[in-house]
């Protein structure tokens, strides 16, 4: 992780340069001068909140826009390097992809359900749809009591309001993608 002196170097000359501004320019726009700004920009000088404030209002940018790390452009999730969440039924496992992140509203799973498994899942609390794509095998899916056989290539989107289930009534594994969104 890096230091929170090396972020605010690395987004505010990312910025800079994005925008095409000199320090001059920079300056004129925030009351900061050239010289702690291509300190800031270097690493080589540590910014006070209130001359984050002038850079991020000059800028017309948030002031997490200045410290915080960006996220990767391109995200790779290799399941060999995943590890499957502990749960009390073993036949059920459980790998998160991309947790939940508030600004897209949704996470999203790789499940596995091995031969035998049924597995009852709580209520959401909210507005939660949950959308299936099943990548292998057969799974049986029971919401308000009725059951919805998916094989493999078929996907099913529903509320997840009410208890259901996943089940594999199979002699092999079936594995998922599970997409939860929350509106």
């Amino acid at each position: 992780m890096k230091s929170i002196q090396t972020q605010i170097a690395e987004n505010l000359k990312n910025i800079r340069k994005l925008r095409g501004y000199s320090y001059d320019q920079l300056a004129g726009l925030t009351g900061v001068s050239k010289g702690m700004l291509s300190q800031i920009e270097k690493g080589e000088s540590s910014p006070t909140v209130n001359t984050l404030w002038k850079i991020a209002n000059g800028l017309q940018v948030s002031f997490s826009s200045l410290v915080e790390e960006k996220k990767p452009t391109v995200s790779v999730v290799r399941l060999n390097k995943k590890a499957a969440v502990p749960e009390s039924n073993e036949l059920y496992q459980v790998y998160p992809y991309f947790p939940f992140d508030a600004s897209k509203k949704f996470e999203i799973y790789y499940i596995e359900l091995l031969q035998g498994c049924v597995h009852k899942s709580e209520r959401h609390h909210g507005s939660v749809e949950e959308y299936v794509l099943v990548c292998d095998g057969e799974a049986t899916i029971t919401i308000h009591g009725e059951e919805y056989i998916l094989k493999k290539g078929d996907s099913m989107r529903f509320q997840a309001d009410h208890i259901h289930t996943y089940a594999n009534h199979t002699d092999k594994t079936t594995s998922c993608y599970l997409l939860i969104y929350y509106s």
